[in-house]
């Protein structure tokens, strides 16, 4: 044997094989760090490995026989004996350890190429009480909240798999539909302060079980058996957990059981409100109670300043006690944990939505969002900024990650769907309301705003075919208000007059929803020649608005309908200065988004006033603007909408008017 490895020596096969395998280790290394950010299938790394493998005694038996000279490639000159026997002790050498390091490597890339993505299903309530259902949904939540926290995991956000809530589940059309390669399934049964839950993690692409337990625990020690499923999720999809992140998925937020299901109950009723008053009122409700039952709960503290200010921003409550109210809450949150992710998420939300400080709020998200690297919640809130400052691009960015996490969110389809309107990149808004139709089928929402897509674009046919199912009787204010404009657009006066007496029968909410209604309704009796009964709903209008302005005088809302009102009573001054107030309190370098819409409706005070050169200049420079439409429309101003609009008809003989109607769609 002494003759083989002198051989092997003389040859230079040690150096030929020590070199191939640190190339071949170096290619690995870089396959297994670019495949996955390329996006390549799994079986791309593993074929890599066996080219390689195969290479291997290739390579050796080319060292063997051959020498590279200054004369070029030369055969190696034959020595000594048992030369037949030299070699067949090199191709058997060379394929043992060939196939060892392939073993090996092919472990490595299939442990290595684990698919980390992972959806919570919502927990199925086995408790006999059908009112608990609140707490399988919070054990859920807090599962998923934990999840987040990790970031070398995929999780799926609530509001995506919140669709699956029957027991007959098709775990792999579950799977395809949210992009996840592994779904948690379980069961939570509570009676009095005993609570059982079940879960058992399922790779669906290969049909196996990963994981499954069950836990039998007092009321008191739910948060243990939360962390210990997203402990044992993690573990069974070979996730990294940094010092930081385990820490964090096993801290508990409160002591008191009491306090704990005052939040689940308020949870509930936030995560189901969709932007309703009435559930987040109710969520309030218990959020205070839970923060009573413990004054220490920062969780709870967070989640109620994030309610008070999504009420006084998205519902208009600009009072001075709903801002008080989210800035106690805030504040104490802050003095109990100031440095944990939930505080910091709703510290974000209050700097954006109550102070319109967007610097402070992208940097307060950006600090959330490495303690919560797969919360869908950051990239939204980032991409409502990033829009709100007039980086479309980024906002488009930042919304299209978001739906990665949470693919199946319709309300986050519609806010993508409703920036590409904004752009008046119509096609793609179609789109995207097609995604979320797909979702929830014939929901009369989102069929209305896509048809406000067809309106913008000019084709009302397509347009009244989506609308056919609204009437009289249908529970959506969008809804109506685009089936009104159909009818407008359609100069339909008949069954203007239809909605129009369907409207003034309905119950007016308090506040701005009231005097917004009443500025629609003098406004619709204005184009449907009834000067009368327009002038008797903008007085009431006025009347309602006055008042909301003394209470908010920062509202910018109030200021542009009240603007409207004073017009339509041939308050000249008065409209004027308050259309230019509104547009003061949030112009467009402010707020790309909504600003432009305020000077869309300075537009229309001119030409109820008899400014029409005016009017017609705004409605230029508009035509030019990305923006979210007025209150009148869900998108922004058109060619096609100047024309077909009777609105816009005291303008129609201006040349400079017709210019702007014939221009082709920005």
């Amino acid at each position: 044997m002494s003759g083989f490895f002198e051989e092997l020596q003389r040859r230079k096969v040690y150096r030929v094989a020590a070199a191939y395998i640190v190339a071949a280790g170096f290619l690995i290394q870089m396959a297994s760090a670019a495949f996955p950010a390329w996006e390549l299938p799994n079986w791309s790394l593993r074929l890599v490995i066996v080219l390689l493998v195969i290479g291997f005694p290739i390579a050796v038996i080319l060292a063997w026989a051959y020498d590279i000279t200054p004369q070029g490639v030369q055969g190696t000159p034959t020595r000594g004996v048992h030369r037949r026997r030299n070699l067949i002790l090199l191709i058997a050498l060379a394929v043992v350890i060939s196939s060892c390091a392939g073993y090996l490597l092919l472990r490595y890339a299939v442990r290595g190429k684990i698919d980390k993505s992972v959806a919570v299903l919502p927990f199925q309530n086995f408790s006999s009480d059908p009112d608990n259902a609140y707490f399988a949904d919070g054990i859920q939540e807090e599962v998923l909240t934990r999840l987040t926290k990790i970031g070398d995991l995929k999780v799926i956000s609530r509001t995506s798999t919140q669709g699956y809530k029957s027991e007959s589940r098709n775990l792999v059309e579950i799977a395809k539909q949210l992009g996840v390669a592994n779904i948690l399934e379980g069961s939570v049964q509570k009676a009095g302060d005993q609570v059982r839950v079940t879960v058992h993690l399922v790779n669906v692409r290969t049909g196996s079980q990963l994981w499954a337990e069950r836990y039998d625990r007092k009321l008191r020690d739910i948060f243990s058996v939360e962390s210990e499923i997203a402990k044992g999720i993690a573990d069974s999809l070979q996730a990294k957990l940094t010092g930081r992140e385990e820490q964090a998925i096993t801290a508990n937020p409160t002591n008191n059981p009491q306090a704990y299901d005052a939040y689940l109950r308020g949870l509930a009723f936030e995560a189901r409100s969709n932007y309703s008053s009435d559930a987040l009122f109710r969520a309030i409700e218990f959020y205070d109670l839970a923060v009573q039952l413990d004054p220490n709960f920062a969780l709870a503290w967070a989640r109620l300043c994030g309610v008070h200010a999504l009420l006084y921003s998205n519902r208009r409550d600009t009072t001075t006690a709903r801002r008080d109210a989210a800035k106690t809450a805030l504040e104490n949150a802050e003095k109990l944990q100031p440095n944990s992710p939930e505080t910091l998420l709703f510290a974000g939300y209050y700097q954006y939505w109550v102070l319109h400080d967007n610097g402070l709020a992208k940097a307060t998200f950006a600090r959330a969002s490495k303690m919560l690297p797969g919360n869908s919640e950051v990239l939204y809130a980032l991409g409502a900024i990033a829009r709100t400052e007039g980086r479309w691009d980024e906002s488009i960015a930042y919304w299209e990650r978001g739906l990665a996490l949470n693919p199946r969110n319709t309300a986050l389809l519609t806010e993508v769907a409703f920036t590409y309107a904004a752009l008046r990149q119509f096609s793609k808004a179609e789109q995207l309301y097609d995604r979320a139709l797909e979702i929830i089928p014939d929901e009369v929402s989102l069929m209305a705003l896509k048809a406000s897509i067809y309106q913008a674009e000019g084709n009302l046919q397509n347009a009244a075919k989506l609308l056919a199912q609204v009437n009289a009787e249908t529970n959506s204010d969008v809804a109506v208000r685009i089936k009104l404009t159909e009818f407008r657009l359609e100069r339909n006066i008949e069954k203007l007059r239809f909605v129009q007496d369907r409207e003034a029968r309905l119950q007016f909410t308090s506040g701005i929803e009231k005097g917004s209604k009443q500025v629609g309704l003098a406004l619709a009796q204005r184009v449907a020649g009834e000067p009368a009964r327009a002038k008797a709903y903008a007085e009431e209008a006025r009347n309602t608005l006055e008042s909301l302005k003394n209470n908010q005088p920062d509202n910018t809302f109030v200021a542009a309908a009240l603007a409207v009102a004073y017009a339509l009573l041939n308050q000249k001054d008065s409209a004027l200065n308050e259309a230019q107030r509104a547009i003061t309190l949030l112009p467009t370098n402010k707020d790309h988004l909504s600003g432009p819409g305020f000077e869309e409706n300075l537009a229309l005070v001119e030409m109820i006033v008899g400014e029409n050169s005016n009017a017609i200049a705004t409605l230029t420079r508009l035509l030019q603007t990305p923006y979210g439409g007025w209150l009148y429309s869900p998108t922004p101003v058109t060619p096609a909408l100047l024309r077909l609009d009777p609105m816009w008809d005291p303008l129609r003989s201006d040349a400079a008017f017709q210019k702007l109607c014939e221009e082709k769609q920005p």
